[in-house]
């Protein structure tokens, strides 16, 4: 793949994708949408991937939207409203899209600030670990704007809709300790244990039956917006399928034999 403003590396298992725009402070491109499409896709499409880190190179995880091309009105800011309108339709809402479509584990390595669109990024993964250096803030009222790429349904899904509420309409900034207290993080660790703590989450989670691991995790999703029948139903669906993967034999036969030699 030929990617500028990402860098995409598999090791084992665990693919790490990285935002790189570093002096931009990891802050979105054109080119990063694109770049971070094609990754995805690749990890998805990749058998032997079984789960996602995702991650900042320098000092931020993402400051999300550029404030130099918001100045000029340039790039994905440019246009009257019909014409902005369609640029987040067809841009920077191609991020929240591609990830629910991402069949995968998708693991947040917090490494820095993750400010307006990068907090919802942050959101949208999985699970989320974060360096103690970490800032948060969804900051888009501060700018006159409104969280335009998703964070409005994001953010609230994470840590509720009165609080979520409460930070979108004063728009600040807040250290990653108090994002732990909100439930925003899964764990807070010291900097340099930001990205190793990710990969043993998706170490932990690709020890495990790669189908049944997507199932569960869809199951989940799909459940939120479902009612308690419908989401029994899709389980007695989805657990007739696992129970007929050959993944599930193999594991009751070792747990069995295990659980024999005791």
């Amino acid at each position: 793949m030929d990617l500028t403003d990402v860098r995409y590396e598999v090791e084992g298992a665990i693919a790490t994708l990285t935002l790189n725009r570093p002096d931009a402070r990891n802050a979105y491109s054109e080119r990063m949408l694109d770049d971070l499409e094609a990754a995805f896709a690749a990890a998805d499409g990749d058998p032997a991937v079984r789960a996602l880190v995702l991650t900042g190179a320098g000092s931020a995880f993402s400051a999300g939207g550029d404030l130099k091309l918001m100045q000029e009105h340039a790039g994905m800011f440019e246009g009257d409203p019909a014409r902005l309108r369609e640029r987040y339709l067809t841009g920077i809402h191609r991020v929240p899209r591609m990830i629910a479509a991402f069949r995968k584990p998708l693991i947040a390595a917090i490494n820095g600030p993750a400010i307006g669109a990068g907090l919802d990024l942050a959101c949208m993964c999985d699970i989320r670990v974060a360096s103690s250096r970490a800032r948060f803030g969804s900051t888009f009222v501060a700018l006159g704007l409104i969280p335009g790429d998703g964070g409005a349904y994001f953010l609230a899904r994470v840590v509720g809709f009165p609080r979520a509420l409460e930070l979108v309409m004063t728009g600040r900034v807040f250290d990653a300790i108090e994002a732990e207290r909100l439930g925003l993080l899964h764990e807070l660790v010291e900097p340099s244990e930001a990205l190793p703590r990710a990969r043993a989450y998706a170490e932990q989670i690709a020890a495990h039956p790669p189908e049944a691991v997507k199932l569960a995790r869809s199951l989940v999703y799909r459940s939120w917006e479902l009612s308690q029948d419908q989401s029994l139903n899709l389980a007695a669906t989805y657990q007739g399928i696992a129970q007929n993967m050959p993944e599930h034999d193999e594991r009751v036969r070792a747990m069995l034999e295990r659980t024999e030699s005791r």
